[in-house]
């Protein structure tokens, strides 16, 4: 059983490692992190969608049955996931792209998934974590390509910061919560697995604060902005023509 689920996420890796390289041929006048967040949208999508399908259709509910032993799927889902985030980190260590907390973040989501097969039970609720993680994955990237296309300060960019914000703050946060405290409730799933979920739920809280203080100086600054042109109509209709310094 040891050996056919690190078969799995040696494919696993390999298929992302594969991807990688094939984006990085097709985009050669782009930079490595281009070809690198075109495999974390994809991942990102892919995930959310065999991870709805387990949590909300195959089952079983995470909020009723955490700590239930891991189905065929759940396993096959763990293990192209595991693949995924062995690539990153290796990815993220070796350019050195990102801080402290993403490199925690993304050893925790390792470790929880690596405790989840070992154990071969809780990915039930390891599967809603990744859920609500990788919901707002794609919007990160889109935002990303955004500014690096010079498409950012838009109504669309606009839309995507709003959406990224919403998303982040209900599902991981909000339906977070709830998820956790289902987890520490239950007497089925191990206690070191309930540590593990309080670790993600504070690292989610981390980014929660950063996202609300972006969120913040962006508001005001589009307030600023909205004062400064009705400031400027205003003087327009009243003099004939804009004041000039």
């Amino acid at each position: 059983m040891a050996v056919a689920l690190c078969l799995q996420v040696l494919c696993s890796l390999c298929g992302w490692l594969s991807i990688y390289a094939s984006f990085c041929h097709l985009n050669k006048h782009r930079s490595y992190e281009w070809s690198c967040r075109l495999v974390t949208f994809t991942h990102g999508v892919l995930s959310i969608v065999l991870s709805a399908y387990i949590g909300f259709i195959d089952g079983p509910w995470p909020f009723t049955h955490p700590g239930s032993p891991n189905t065929p799927l759940q396993v096959h889902v763990l293990c192209l996931t595991l693949g995924y985030f062995i690539f990153d980190l290796g990815w993220c260590i070796y350019f050195q792209s990102e801080g402290a907390l993403m490199l925690a973040h993304h050893t925790l989501s390792i470790l929880g998934i690596i405790m989840a097969l070992v154990l071969g039970e809780s990915g039930t609720e390891v599967n809603a974590v990744l859920f609500g993680s990788e919901i707002t994955n794609p919007l990160l990237q889109i935002r990303w390509f955004l500014r690096e296309t010079g498409h950012y300060h838009s109504f669309t960019g606009d839309v995507v910061d709003f959406l990224f914000v919403a998303l982040f703050t209900g599902v991981r946060i909000g339906v977070g919560a709830r998820l956790l405290f289902c987890e520490m409730v239950s007497p089925t799933p191990k206690w070191f697995v309930k540590v593990g979920g309080v670790a993600m739920y504070a690292v989610s809280w981390c980014f929660m604060f950063s996202i609300w203080r972006f969120a913040w100086k962006k508001s005001i600054k589009k307030y600023h902005a909205w004062r400064s042109g009705r400031s400027e109509e205003r003087q327009l209709k009243h003099n004939g023509h804009l004041k000039t310094h």
